[in-house]
């Protein structure tokens, strides 16, 4: 008899993994409820990845209904039965979100969509495919980077996905559309999924072409983490006439086109191309402020006021200060996407790319000043970075939201630890921190960002502090690194006495006012900010008085 294997949730429940005879059980109980739906005048529809993307994306699709007001899909969230991933199947079956998110519609909706509207399930047998009308794609596509802050210097992660469209060409039927909602390097759709389908198919002697179509999404986690699906707008393309469209009538009937219309382009590669452009642009204005940061700093300018002069003109209002580091999953990896496809999938060996590796590359490093900051701030109040105790405020990529992927923060507290300091850190919106918990195996073996550090094992002993102003008790130094809601109100004076003593702070985000930098200064704290070179002046006014 074989071990039991098990899946373990983030809150600790564990599952069993499933053995070969709950297949055949499992498939039956499908086939019934899409016979059902089929009853119903439902299409039937499979959502292959419930992570970020996927989960949400599931309830959307299971969420909407036709013009008379009834259900029109019925949904079949699929996810690998691995150690890593399984538990997600068994949550959502009971109708609890497998994601955590501050949009209150989340979790709602999928409750909703399990166990009242009965539109949507979760399996994780591959063999449901054979059952569907539609598959919506959301399986990873990361870029794995092989040496920090050189994004030349790595490749598309394109094993699980090319895996996949091998998997799901063995079982749908022919009529099926399969939608590739993943972001790709360009290409990715007509040179390297359509010859991975077109192969299977010949093998199981279907003569007629895969539908397969892009359409990449555009989702913002935080409040608006259902709306950036169902509310935004959409591009779509698909490889022949008839895929085109088979998704734009899809998208038609899932999402609120009526206020955000589709976009529908000629073909793939166009679709493909317009994500990794867009996020390559915001990369780009971020990064380009960096320097300027730098230069600021350097020059006694407050880059944060500067920046609210520019954008009183409407052509500059999308300029914003660039943090630690940008973060998230997309803005850090896209354009590497774009550079890797322009030699690997279409061959050409000439170097286009200047600005767009740039962009990336500035961005992934920027974080580095903080923990240099942190040590001139605590040398100038005559302490060492070695053994000092700094607690960091915020691990996510960005304001009031709990995703850390990517975030400039990761890169802080690893180059911290490496400097010799006792790194703690508290977010109001994560409980774990995977990249530190699971730092051997996360995001896959051998890729953590651990290996451009050293001194790092003890980082796997991580935990976020649950007590905010217990924390910060002794602390040598508070690196203010995210602008959560809960970080912009805090007061000097309360600080400075759950501290307990005079304490450097590091604003990593414009956070700080003038006024709580004076009072900071006022209390003997040593106070440094990226972008921020006018502290430099207001030290000088504090110690000379007013004249």
């Amino acid at each position: 008899m074989s071990e039991i294997r098990w899946s373990v949730s983030p809150g600790g429940e564990r599952f069993p993994l499933p053995v070969p005879e709950d297949y055949p059980v499992e498939l039956e109980r499908l086939r019934g409820l899409v016979e059902q739906n089929r009853s119903m005048g439902r299409e039937i529809v499979a959502v292959v990845g419930l992570g970020f993307v996927g989960a949400v994306m599931a309830a959307v699709v299971a969420d909407s209904v036709r013009p008379d007001g009834k259900p029109g899909k019925f949904v079949i969230g699929m996810q690998r039965p691995s150690t890593r991933s399984y538990w997600k199947t068994p949550l959502m079956n009971r109708g609890v979100s497998p994601v955590t998110a501050e949009d209150p519609e989340v979790a709602p909706m999928i409750a909703r969509c399990v166990l009242e509207k009965k539109t949507l399930v979760a399996t994780y047998t591959e063999e449901a495919l054979s059952l569907v009308d539609a598959v919506v794609v959301d399986v990873q596509c990361d870029y794995l980077k092989n040496r920090f802050g050189d994004c030349r210097e790595g490749s598309a992660d394109m094993a699980a996905l090319e895996e996949s469209l091998g998997v799901i060409a063995q079982h749908i039927q022919p009529h099926a559309l399969v939608l590739i909602e993943t972001t790709v390097p360009p290409g990715t759709t007509e040179q390297i999924a359509y010859p991975i389908m077109k192969k299977v198919f010949e093998k199981r002697d279907i003569e007629s072409e895969p539908l397969l179509a892009h359409s990449y999404e555009r989702v913002m986690p935080g409040r608006n983490y259902v709306a950036s699906i169902r509310d935004f707008w959409r591009v779509c393309s698909g490889v022949n006439t008839e895929a085109r469209e088979r998704v734009t009538k899809f998208l038609n009937e899932v999402l609120n086109t009526k206020d955000f219309p589709l976009t529908v382009l000629d073909r793939p590669i166009e679709s493909e191309t317009a994500k990794i452009i867009e996020n390559s642009y915001r990369a780009t204005i971020l990064a380009f402020l960096d320097e300027w940061s730098v230069f600021a700093e350097r020059n006694g300018v407050d880059l944060h006021k500067v920046i609210s002069a520019i954008k009183v003109r409407p052509t500059h209002s999308n300029m914003i200060f660039p943090g630690p580091g940008i973060g998230g999953y997309c803005l850090p990896k896209d354009g590497g996407l774009g550079v890797w496809a322009y030699r690997h999938i279409m061959g050409f060996e000439d170097d286009i790319f200047k600005i767009t590796p740039m962009a990336v590359d500035i961005n992934d490093t920027r974080s580095l000043r903080v923990p240099q900051m942190v040590r001139d701030a605590l040398r100038n109040m005559n302490r060492g970075i070695s053994s000092a105790d700094v607690l960091v405020l915020g691990a996510s990529y960005r304001e009031d939201v709990g995703d850390s992927r990517y975030s400039g923060s990761e890169v802080i507290v690893r180059k911290l630890s490496e400097m010799g300091a006792d790194v703690r850190v508290h977010d109001p919106y994560m409980e774990h921190w995977w990249e530190f918990e699971a730092q051997d195996t996360y995001p896959k073996p051998g890729f953590s960002w651990s290996r451009f550090f050293h001194r790092q094992a003890p980082l796997a002993a991580l935990r976020m502090e649950k007590d905010l102003w217990g924390a910060m008790k002794g602390a040598d130094a508070l690196v203010l690194a995210v602008r959560h809601s809960e970080y912009m109100v805090l007061e000097p004076d309360r600080v400075f006495d759950a501290v307990g003593k005079p304490f450097a702070i590091i604003d990593c985000f414009c956070i700080l006012d003038d006024a709580k930098i004076r009072r900071y200064l006022e209390l003997g704290c040593e106070v440094k900010g990226l972008g921020r070179g006018h502290i430099r002046r207001m030290k000088e006014s504090v110690k000379t008085g007013p004249r």
